[in-house]
């Protein structure tokens, strides 16, 4: 078995969004996938590219994904990575793949000169959170995530001078 993390092409794009949908719905977010192909490729492969993906391919065939895009620490005075997505075929899992697509993002992160590699995870998922903790990730308890859109964000946008 051979495991490879090749940097996403715009020939990768059905394979992304396949990647995506079905991380939707193993979180059980199916409903709040409306992305729009056209744009997920301009905004991945565009002259200003918003973000990066990686594909994990196990023997030459895609089998996992991880989008990515810089952060940056005020308090570290330094980038950072956020792992967006991270995703692996059911029938993969138990591979290498995952580690192997985080130990890409950690390389990654200190040939760049990052203080850190950060992501969510859902609180019930507790076989990733298990997953995670053992390749040295902590939880981050006393932060909360928040988040404006759709009209909130209009809103807020038109409050601006």
């Amino acid at each position: 078995m051979t495991l490879k993390i090749p940097p996403a092409a715009p020939a990768d794009l059905p394979s992304i969004a396949q990647f995506i949908r079905d991380l939707a719905d193993y979180e059980k977010l199916s409903h709040e996938v409306r992305f729009d192909e056209a744009k997920l490729a301009a905004n991945l492969f565009g002259p200003r590219p918003y973000a990066e993906v990686v594909i994990g391919e196990i023997d030459g065939n895609p089998q996992g994904f991880a989008l990515f895009f810089h952060n940056f620490s005020t308090f570290e005075g330094r980038p950072g990575i956020y792992l967006e997505d991270l995703f692996v075929r059911p029938e993969a899992r138990g591979s290498g793949l995952g580690k192997a697509l985080l130990s890409h993002l950690a390389r990654l992160c200190v040939e760049r000169d990052c203080a850190r590699l950060e992501w969510s995870v859902l609180d019930w998922n507790t076989p990733s959170i298990g997953f995670y903790r053992s390749l040295g990730a902590r939880l981050m308890d006393e932060w909360t995530v928040m988040r404006v859109d759709g009209e909130a964000l209009a809103s807020l946008a038109d409050s601006a001078a």
